[in-house]
């Protein structure tokens, strides 16, 4: 089997921030600042890679290299440039002598299912669409090198995912966020392995032929003088026809194929899942609902403008402020107010290139906004606000969900505050109040092996530490068109605990109550059989 690894260093599709300051820079391109840099990066990994004895020439695991990413996505936006960036890409990884091939990624093409974004549903790839494709690409494309995009999912802990990315990475693998095995995906995948391998004799060394069965069925035939594997292929979603095949009957379900070793006897279907089903469950082992065990830290919002770290009469571009060592910016600015007749009301327009935006006027909340991962452009606040006589503050905190991950000119992408404007109308509004709080408590580890999360259902926004390590942010009142809210369990590894006295830290900008937080212990069981289109 073969594992492959992607390396995401820092937070700009995987370029270390500090990339995006370096003078007359453009990612991905026959510029020379980035190739210098690139050439040095790559040099080094390989470099460690040889000393390590890794490829496979020295005995180690790697059989395969890529360089660049997907690269057709972005190469029209940089015309001419793009084409000799590529071939010199393909040209510096080969001079380095590897001694395995080197590969480029084109394009992308991944399923929805493989990232779930905050505020949409959960959408898991059906394991017979899966078997569908990778049976499809031995037979029809004499594939012999198949990579599952993801066989174990994964947890982005700290800040590492993109922008509204949750924490939990394509859960639904064969092995799941958790380490645990996917019923029935695993199982049905495994099948589709044994039932290959037991005929890979003709696979590697038959004579390929193929032909049609019927308007949307076709055979594939791999034959030696002594071994023969036949691939019968329905690509029709909805019928379930019966085709011949060297003088036998093989009905097909929608959208199948079936494996046939020998060429007669059928050893896999795609569609048919023997598979029993799998019940992930999360045990409550202890409640966070003490109060007594809490402590809470109000958040100050900042009143005074020239203790800020910077002070000046434009709006700062976000990340370049803060160099994405935080997702929170605040501006903010004195506003000299002087009311012109009784009554009066005043509405304050925010428009920015944030994730989200909470504004405070003289220290009362006064308003939020969103955007959402399939929103784009900018998100705009426009809330009625009080205004006393005189001098006020407007403190406008500024959040970031996660960097951007995909694009051309990656190194000019702006974000922040784009625009905020006060507009003068009547009648008076009553205000909110303050909502940025920090919370610290401390809980058991469970006894045994099963994984670990917390369940954190009761909160808002925000971002969860374990004794110093960020387990990822938090949305949980960011509800999907289905009202469900976005994912409520957190996974906390077992190496992130100590054997007694954890520390829960949390960060909560949108209110919530902490009370409801529960350490729970996450295991799978089975659940009876799959039918034949399950």
């Amino acid at each position: 089997m073969y594992f492959g690894m992607s390396m995401s260093l820092s937070r700009i599709r995987g370029f270390p921030f500090w990339l995006h300051d370096v003078p007359n820079i453009t990612f991905r391109s026959d510029n020379e600042p980035f190739k210098q840099h690139m050439q040095r990066f790559v040099t080094r990994i390989v470099n460690m890679m040889k000393h390590e004895g890794l490829y496979y020439p020295q005995g180690g695991p790697i059989i395969i290299s890529q360089i660049e990413n997907e690269y057709q996505m972005v190469q029209p936006a940089f015309g001419s440039s793009g084409p000799r960036y590529v071939h010199w890409a393909a040209a510096m990884a080969v001079s380095l002598q590897t001694g395995v091939p080197w590969m480029m990624w084109s394009w992308w093409i991944v399923p929805a299912s493989s990232f779930l974004t905050y505020g949409s549903d959960t959408q898991l790839r059906p394991p017979e669409d899966i078997a569908f494709a990778v049976a499809l690409f031995i037979a029809q494309k004499k594939g012999s090198f198949v990579n599952y995009y993801m066989y174990h999912g994964g947890t982005n802990f700290g800040r590492f995912a993109f922008s509204y990315v949750t924490t939990s990475y394509y859960d639904g693998a064969p092995l799941d966020e958790y380490g645990l095995i996917w019923q029935p995906t695993c199982g049905h995948l495994r099948e589709l392995h044994a039932a290959v391998k037991q005929s890979s004799e003709p696979l590697l060394f038959g004579k390929y032929s193929s032909f049609l069965l019927g308007q949307e069925q076709e055979a594939h035939v791999f034959e030696t003088e002594s071994k023969c594997v036949a691939f019968l292929v329905n690509v029709d979603k909805s019928q379930m026809p019966e085709v011949t095949f060297r003088h036998l009957s093989f009905q097909l379900a929608p959208k199948s194929i079936s494996i046939l070793s020998d060429c007669r006897r059928v050893v896999y279907e795609t569609a048919k899942v023997k598979t029993q089903f799998g019940s992930r469950t999360a045990e409550v082992v202890q409640s966070l609902s003490d109060i007594n065990t809490w402590r809470a830290f109000k958040e100050p919002n900042p009143l005074y403008v020239k203790k800020a770290m910077y002070t000046t009469n434009q709006l700062l571009e976000q990340l370049s402020a803060t160099k994405d060592e935080t997702d929170y910016l605040w501006y903010t600015v004195s506003h000299d107010y002087r009311a012109i007749g009784d009554g009066q009301l005043v509405v304050l327009n925010v428009e920015s290139r944030a994730h989200i935006v909470h504004a405070f006027v003289n220290n009362q909340y006064v308003g939020s906004v969103h955007g959402s991962y399939d929103g784009g452009g900018n998100i705009i606040l426009k809330t009625r606000i009080s205004l006393k006589e005189g001098q006020n503050t407007i403190s406008l905190l500024n959040v970031m969900v996660g960097s951007p991950d995909s694009g051309a000119h990656m190194e000019r992408r702006v974000f922040g505050i784009r625009k905020v404007t006060i507009q003068k109308e009547k009648q008076p509004e009553q205000l909110l109040s303050n909502r940025l709080w920090g919370y610290q408590t401390t809980f058991a580890t469970p006894t045994g092996n099963d994984a670990v999360a917390l369940n954190l259902a009761g909160l808002g926004k925000g971002e969860v530490w374990i004794n110093g390590e960020s387990i990822g942010r938090y949305w949980v009142s960011f509800k999907a068109p289905s009202s469900n809210p976005s994912p409520s369990l957190y996974h906390v590894p077992r190496h992130f605990l100590r054997p007694q006295g954890n520390t829960l830290v949390l960060f909560e900008e949108m209110g919530g109550n902490p009370e409801k937080i529960t350490v729970n212990t996450v295991s799978v069981r089975s659940r009876g059989n799959a039918g034949l289109f399950g």
